[in-house]
């Protein structure tokens, strides 16, 4: 089905991922060229086999256009395990976009995959999930931009409950492929559905949903879909961390409203010491600095001094 190529990364010869097999399917003259990423980060499986799975099922003489369609983007991570960083070099490829290609091996990724795969498309895809100690509500982000109202209708065509709007510069998140498509001039969306690191049915299954959907939408699939409410629109990010290191307990689960003020969540000392960094404590606690949903929380008790353990979106 289709051809098979591989995203090529100058001057790591040898090393785990350094070559990235990719998918090009249909034909440019019937439509719209969509890239796809899944994988960006090597433990968020859902969004890795909804795209398998995408591609497997998928009748590719139905298609009004072309897909470039990377499964799984960061192998090397992949192999290893590895949460939110690159092996090779300790790096957030989904903070690297658009790379460079003389950079680390993260930065030479990011390069190949956006200059080999993303600037050839018209609009673009990035699905994404939970990593291993990460629980998160569904959601899309698109990006303020010259291509922000392409993007919008993107992720509203996923069909998730929520979708943030992030503001260049105002944004905690910066440097992800939708981001830097949409700096390019290619509408773009990133969709987070799943959590923790693990293979859950609905999940993949919300995630093939909103690819089928979005492919529609553009054109490229001849699909209908029954409508679904439009999602929250959310327009600020609060990124939530501790102080000092210990014992996190999170006081809201992925989806909880917090009010501004709440007790959101403590970090304790361990071994009744106090917590780092704290002036005597032995438990600092963590306020809602505005009204907010969890979007995500971090699931595991061990945290660092400046540890993120949740992200509180807001109107």
């Amino acid at each position: 089905m289709g051809q098979r190529a591989f995203l090529r990364v100058d001057g790591a010869d040898g090393l785990v991922g350094s070559e990235v097999p990719y998918l090009e399917l249909g034909d440019a003259a019937a439509g719209p060229t969509v890239s796809i990423f899944a994988g960006v980060h090597g433990c968020e499986y859902t969004s890795m086999l909804a795209l398998r799975r995408f591609l497997a099922g998928l009748d590719e003489a139905a298609l009004r256009g072309r897909l470039l369609a990377v499964p799984i983007l960061n192998l090397a991570a992949f192999h290893a395990r590895t949460p939110f960083v690159v092996p090779h070099d300790g790096k957030n490829l989904n903070r690297c976009f658009p790379g460079t290609p003389d950079g680390s091996f993260s930065e030479r990724l990011a390069h190949a995959a956006f200059d080999q795969v993303v600037r050839r498309a018209d609009a673009h895809l990035d699905l994404h999930a939970g990593d291993l100690v990460e629980a998160l509500e569904p959601f899309t982000i698109y990006d303020a931009s010259a291509v922000e109202e392409p993007s919008r209708a993107m992720a509203h065509a996923y069909g998730l409950g929520y979708t943030v709007r992030a503001e260049h510069g105002a944004s905690p998140i910066g440097g992800t492929s939708s981001t830097a498509a949409a700096q390019a001039g290619i509408p773009a969306l990133t969709a987070e559905v799943g959590g923790c690191g693990l293979v859950e049915e609905a999940a993949v299954e919300r995630h093939l949903d909103g690819l089928r959907r979005t492919l529609a939408h553009l054109g490229v699939l001849p699909a209908s879909f029954p409508p679904v409410p439009p999602p929250v629109e959310l327009g600020h990010w609060a990124w939530l961390r501790s102080a000092g290191a210990g014992w996190w307990t999170p006081h809201l689960r992925a989806g909880d409203h917090a009010a501004a003020g709440a007790l959101v969540g403590t970090v304790e000392a361990l071994d009744g010491g106090t917590v780092e960094a704290l002036d005597g404590g032995t438990v600092e606690e963590i306020l809602a600095p505005e009204d907010g949903v969890a979007l995500f929380v971090t699931t595991s008790p061990a945290v660092e001094a400046g540890g993120l353990v949740m992200g509180l979106a807001s109107r």
